[in-house]
Formats: C-alpha cells, sequence, structure tokens
C-alpha cells in the first residue's frame, strides 16, 4: 500500500555554494553523508550534496509533513554495494514514518537524479504488512 509520495528538485550550484560552509554540511547532513560529500571529488560534492538534499526533502514530502518535528539530519540517504539510493530514518523522522504507517512496516524507495545542473530525488513510502521480509 502506497502511504506517501514526494519529489524534489536541487539547483547544484545553489549547493556548491552551502557546502563550502562546514556548519551548512555538518547541520543538513549525517556523518555518513559528510564523508562522502567530503571524499568526493571537488567536481562531484556539489552534485552528490545536492542529490542527498533532493532525496530528504523528498522523503520529507512523502512522510507529509515536510520537515516538521524532525530535521534533515533525521533522514540519511547511502547507496547500497550498486549504489542504489538507500533510506534510513532516525528520531521524529521515524517517528513519523511510523504514525503513518500504522499497522504497517514503513518502507521507503528513493531515487535520484542528476541532469543539466539540477539534482532530483523521487520518495515513495511503502506500508508492509508486519513480518513481511
Amino acid at each position: 500500500m502506497i502511504l506517501g509520495i514526494g519529489l524534489d528538485l536541487c539547483e547544484i550550484e545553489r549547493m556548491k555554494r552551502a557546502v563550502e560552509k562546514p556548519r551548512f554540511v555538518d547541520r543538513v547532513f549525517t556523518a555518513a553523508e559528510a564523508a562522502r560529500i567530503r571524499a568526493a571529488a571537488e567536481g562531484r560534492a556539489a552534485e552528490i550534496a545536492a542529490g542527498l538534499f533532493a532525496a530528504k526533502e523528498a522523503v520529507a514530502k512523502a512522510l507529509g509533513t515536510g520537515f516538521a518535528g524532525f530535521g534533515p539530519g533525521d533522514i540519511e540517504i547511502t547507496p547500497d554495494i550498486a549504489g542504489r539510493p538507500l533510506c534510513a530514518l532516525y528520531e521524529g523522522a521515524r517517528a513519523r514514518a511510523n504514525a503513518l504507517a500504522g499497522p504497517y512496516k514503513p518502507r521507503i524507495w528513493v531515487s535520484v537524479t542528476h541532469e543539466k545542473g539540477m539534482a532530483a530525488a523521487t520518495a515513495v513510502i511503502e506500508g508492509e504488512a508486519q513480518g513481511t521480509p
């Protein structure tokens, strides 16, 4: 069952200026995300950060609240071994997802893309019956 859908765009040039400020990176991104951004080649750091930011915004929208009751740091986007984005929720975002899902187990699907100076992300929250693998 689909519980929520979110979509967001982020301008890579805007993110390039933002990630030059260490405080911004530490406030918006989790430690794992910040390490990924800082380890990226110079030209890729802003693109990665923009994709992560768009994904966080998309997840917040799919949760139906935007960033109300939690912040961007409560949503973590990390790549699996093949590079597919995975989403983990913490604190307030996890509580919101559990409230949204009710008797279901929330599962979040995220897709990120980059094109011509923009990053875009989509998030879908699915409710699975408890005990479903």
